[in-house]
């Protein structure tokens, strides 16, 4: 009951209108009348019985890793999730292991098929309905969110389209006083009815410009300021003392891999929350571990990106606060791929005008993918068994 009998593995691309690279050549940006080719990957895990768990997110830089672990599941127990939870860990202990989520997460969305029951309530969710922030694309310099008039100004429109949330991801060029003055533009014009996030994503280049952005957020009422430095994210040494000398809560982690190195950085002081990821940190699975640890410190935890998988992780965790939708731009396409034929969403406009989002309620995951469209623009496939 429940063998697995085949395994495929399809990266593909979709198109995002009005999006390209940084200058650093990394950072995906507004570029006006430009189309990106963006790259993700999509899981199908078929049993004898017939049954299919599906999941389409992650990052194609996983797909080798994915494809190393798949013919080891073939012939074996789609239920058994925490076994491979445990051997896949072992397995990738030299790497980042994110290659797990990916199958995970279409294990956990066969569970709920071939049990009747989405996963939000196969892990005890009772919220049909989650809060959201608007996370947006990084700062650009072609005239979409180019300047602090520019992203204040977004998160005004965020706002009144019922965001009660806003998070900036600024330039990649990390000047201070530009990430300053745009933390206390955006504090002066929203910052009453928003909660507001700053998230550098290591661009500043020193701890003392993170020092000097962390004030700037103490002084605009930050609900949080995000792997500020070129540290990466991953000094506990650093982050403790930043987080000793601004009264800003800090969300670390983003970039630290497994529950116990993440419990690691909670104990040690050096972040006000958790952060995890189904999608990077060993799938739904590594993230309820995650999840529990925090809670067992006192601390929320807090979901990276977005996607289905997430949205049932947000409804599940007692002690979270908002679902991120990411990425989103004034001028700039959804950086998700097109691929449901179920309704689900996350481009800005789907948020309620109580700020939240649905769960969704159908089996499984409780989405439809267009395999067709996926098959159609795939680049690298792989089929076991």
């Amino acid at each position: 009951m429940g063998v697995i009998e085949k395994i495929e593995l399809i990266e593909f691309s979709y198109p995002v209108a009005n999006v390209g690279p940084a200058e650093n050549g990394f950072d995906t940006v507004y570029v006006p009348n430009v189309t990106a080719q963006m790259n993700a990957m999509a899981v199908r895990i078929q049993t004898a019985d017939g049954c299919v768990g599906e999941y389409v997110g992650g990052l194609n830089l996983a797909f080798r890793q994915a494809a190393y672990l798949a013919p080891k599941l073939v012939g074996r127990n789609a239920f058994h999730r925490i076994e491979f939870y445990e051997e896949s860990k072992r397995a990738l202990r030299k790497f980042d292991k994110m290659g797990v989520g990916l199958l995970d997460i279409a294990l956990w969305d066969w569970a709920g098929k071939r049990l009747n029951v989405s996963v939000a309530n196969l892990i005890g969710s009772s919220r049909a309905r989650i809060p959201v922030y608007a996370s947006t694309y990084h700062g650009d310099r072609n005239g979409g969110l180019s300047s602090p008039e520019d992203f204040a100004s977004f998160a005004e429109h965020c706002r009144d389209l019922g965001y009660r949330a806003f998070k900036m991801h600024g330039w990649g060029e990390g000047i201070v006083e530009e990430e300053v003055a745009s933390v206390k533009l955006l504090g002066a014009r929203v910052g009453q009815n928003m909660k507001l996030m700053l998230d550098p994503a290591s661009h500043l280049r020193t701890f003392a410009d993170a020092l000097a952005v962390g004030k700037a957020c103490d002084e605009a009422g930050f609900f949080w300021l995000e792997d500020p430095f070129r540290d990466t994210g991953v000094s506990q040494m650093a982050h403790k003392m930043l987080r000793e000398r601004i009264s800003t809560p800090l969300l670390i982690g983003e970039h630290v891999r497994g529950f116990e190195n993440k419990s690691d950085f909670a104990r040690s002081g050096a972040s006000d929350f958790v952060r995890v990821n189904p999608d990077y940190d060993m799938g739904i699975t590594g993230a309820l571990k995650v999840g529990a640890m925090a809670e067992s410190l006192g601390l929320d935890v807090e979901v990276h990106s977005s996607g289905p998988a997430h949205r049932h992780c947000v409804a599940a965790f007692r002690n979270t606060n908002f679902y991120e939708l990411a990425l989103v731009g004034p001028k700039c396409g959804s950086s998700k791929p097109p691929v449901y034929t179920c309704g689900f969403s996350d481009t800005l406009e789907a948020i309620g005008e109580d700020g939240q989002m649905p769960v969704p309620t159908g089996i499984g995951l409780g989405v439809g993918y267009d395999w067709e469209f996926i098959r159609r623009n795939a680049k690298n496939t792989a089929t076991f068994g």
